[in-house]
């Protein structure tokens, strides 16, 4: 049974938070119980892939966003419970009472899953550019709807839809995040510090993290109000196999030439100590 239909689960808030990608209508299954697209009154179709999710990009884009060998290096390194403190986290930030949850750029939907077992009463929809990403997100939870869809472009949402936010090391378009959080609501965003995998990054030809983000985000979110913020740091053992995941799960996976990286992966002798330093940010939307 599809996520996108209003049988799967009866007070769903993720359908009527959605909006035609095209005209920015409100979108209802063609077809029950198992619809094949959402249709919006003016004809509008988004086609509902057969892996579970709903494709609400519009037109043509010259970059697909993560490729499937970076989704399987993430879900991979995830699932070895190294980043599990930023999950839990991230779900504690998330207010009691909260309805829908949207995960903006939400990969394989690991921070969407942890959020929606720490709040029972919630639904969420992820949304991500990656096709690839999609259909891993799309099993990650059975209260999770996942589609595609371009973050810097105008989201698929009705105004004031969202009661939370996530942005987790992914995008962040602030005034269309503004527009889809209902006053009140909260962006829960975590961004890496400078000391973030520091032990690995020129090891193995990562990319360097900037100076200054904590500033620069604040600037971008000045149309919300700073909530909390708590910095994490914790040092994680990682064999081989998980620093291959690491490189290769991120931006990084693009600059990074394979057979140099195997060549430095292969004098590594045991495990690996690498710091994990984040920090989590809660914005509140303004009356």
């Amino acid at each position: 049974m599809s996520a996108f239909d209003p049988a799967a689960r009866p007070g769903s808030t993720v359908l009527p938070a959605l909006a035609c990608p095209v005209c920015g209508g409100a979108l209802a299954p063609d077809a029950l119980p198992r619809p094949s697209s959402l249709r919006c009154t003016l004809g509008h179709s988004a086609d509902l892939a057969r892996q579970g999710y709903a494709s609400l990009l519009r037109g043509r884009h010259a970059t697909s966003g993560d490729t499937t060998a970076m989704v399987q290096a993430r879900a991979d390194l995830l699932g070895s419970g190294h980043y599990r403190v930023i999950q839990d986290a991230v779900a504690a930030a998330v207010p009691a009472g909260a309805r829908l949850v949207v995960d903006l750029g939400c990969g394989t939907g690991a921070y969407l899953a942890a959020v929606l077992e720490a709040h029972p009463a919630a639904d969420g929809l992820g949304l991500d550019l990656s096709a690839p990403a999609a259909r891993r997100a799309a099993r990650a939870h059975p209260r999770a709807a996942i589609a595609t869809a371009d973050l810097w472009q105008p989201l698929p949402l009705a105004d004031a839809s969202a009661d939370a936010l996530l942005t987790v090391f992914a995008p962040r378009n602030a005034p269309e995040m503004r527009r889809v959080l209902r006053p009140g609501g909260v962006a829960v965003v975590v961004t890496p510090r400078e000391r973030h995998l520091h032990e690995i990054r020129e090891r193995f030809g990562m990319l360097g993290i900037d100076a200054g983000k904590a500033e620069r985000l604040d600037e971008q979110l000045a149309g919300f109000a700073l909530g909390e913020r708590s910095e994490l740091d914790t040092t994680v053992l990682m064999s081989v196999d998980e620093l291959r995941a690491e490189v290769l799960m991120g931006p990084s996976a693009h600059h990074v030439d394979p057979e140099a990286l195997d060549a430095r992966l292969a004098a590594v002798e045991g495990t690996t100590a690498v710091t994990v330093a984040v920090t989590v940010s809660r914005f509140v939307r303004a009356e």
